[in-house]
This record gives C-alpha cells, sequence and structure tokens, in this order.
C-alpha cells in the first residue's frame, strides 16, 4: 500500500521545479521571486539610431538611418526564465549581503561565471562601479540599471561600466591597447548609472 501512495516522487517534484533556484521553471520561479520581491517585468530601453555625426551616440551617415524622432520609448519585457533566476539570485545577496565590495564581487564573479572579469570599483565621493570586461545582454543592463536589485551600501550611487578590453586604448598591464591600435573609452556609450 506505501507504494500506492509514497509521496517521495511528488517531493522530489517540488523541490526540482519550485524550491531549487538552479532547476526552478516558470511558476516556480515566479514563485521565488515574490519571496524575495522583484517582478518578472523589466523596463527595457529601444535601441534607436539616426542620422548625425559619428561622435554621437547610435548615430550613423546618410542614407543608413532616418532623422532624429525624439527620445527612444521603452518596452515592457516579460523575463524568461534564465533571466530571472539571474534577477532572483541578484535580489536574494541583495537581502542577506553587508555590501561591502568583496561580498559584491562574489556576487558578480557567481552569477557571470566564465564570461571574463567582473568587479567593483570604488570610485571615491560616496560612489561606486561596477566593472564589465565583456559585453553585457539588454536584460543584464536592465537587471543592474532599474531593478533595485543591485546591492550597494547605502546613499551610495552606483553605475555599471562595460569596457572591450580588446579594443579600447589603456596602458598594457590592465590589458588594454596601446598608441594605434585601440580606442579611447567613451563614457557616454559604456557608462550607465544604475537605480
Amino acid at each position: 500500500m506505501n507504494g500506492y501512495i509514497d509521496p517521495q516522487s511528488d517531493f522530489d517534484n517540488f523541490y526540482s521545479f519550485v524550491w531549487n533556484i538552479q532547476t526552478a521553471q516558470a511558476w516556480g520561479l515566479d514563485i521565488l521571486g515574490r519571496i524575495v520581491n522583484v517582478p518578472r517585468q523589466l523596463q527595457i530601453p529601444a535601441v534607436v539610431t539616426s542620422f548625425g555625426f559619428k561622435e554621437g551616440v547610435g548615430c550613423q551617415p546618410f542614407g543608413q538611418a532616418p532623422f532624429y524622432a525624439g527620445p527612444p520609448g521603452s518596452n515592457t519585457y516579460l523575463l524568461t526564465d534564465d533571466a530571472y533566476r539571474t534577477l532572483i539570485l541578484m535580489k536574494a545577496l541583495l537581502n542577506i549581503s553587508n555590501s561591502s565590495a568583496p561580498s559584491i564581487n562574489q556576487l558578480l564573479n557567481n552569477l557571470f561565471a566564465g564570461r571574463g572579469r567582473c568587479y567593483v570599483a570604488d570610485t571615491g565621493q560616496m560612489q561606486l562601479r561596477f566593472v564589465f570586461e565583456f559585453n553585457l545582454a539588454p536584460f543584464e543592463i536592465a537587471i543592474l540599471t532599474q531593478s533595485n536589485a543591485v546591492p550597494r551600501p547605502a546613499a551610495v550611487q552606483a553605475q555599471v561600466m562595460q569596457i572591450d578590453i580588446a579594443h579600447t586604448f589603456g596602458f598594457s598591464e590592465g590589458g588594454l591597447q596601446p598608441f594605434g591600435q585601440g580606442t579611447f573609452f567613451n563614457p557616454t556609450i559604456g557608462l550607465i548609472n544604475a537605480n
């Protein structure tokens, strides 16, 4: 009789699909998101290119893009399971973290393992910078800048910096490129303020 009513397989399925953050799916992630208080929807700004000079951000030459038509709108996106899992993990660490540099660095290294170097830098004057030496996906930028799930000390401004090491001018000790082989870092493209 125990074979017919044994709930062990139901417990295993509940653990796999709901309670284990690494294997949770769909509604299981929705439950975990409610527990840590983060929604599955984020506003991801639309990418718009327009006619302009090459020094401008997102500008194209004659015949390549239309004239500027005003600020781009934003779109509400429902995060995929993997993207939402990243957001839940970040918010869970924020809830239990002391927001020190070592704990933030550990979070970044866990979430972005195997993609390149990422770390937090104290830039002084109550500011810190999350530095990524690789490109982030649009949903990752939205998580870091709009979700309020980024761990940081109280009253400290945060910025997200993406830097392309292979094409940026700088000192060789930092892995950057020498004269004539790299361009200057453009802060209007690679530096974003986080909420």
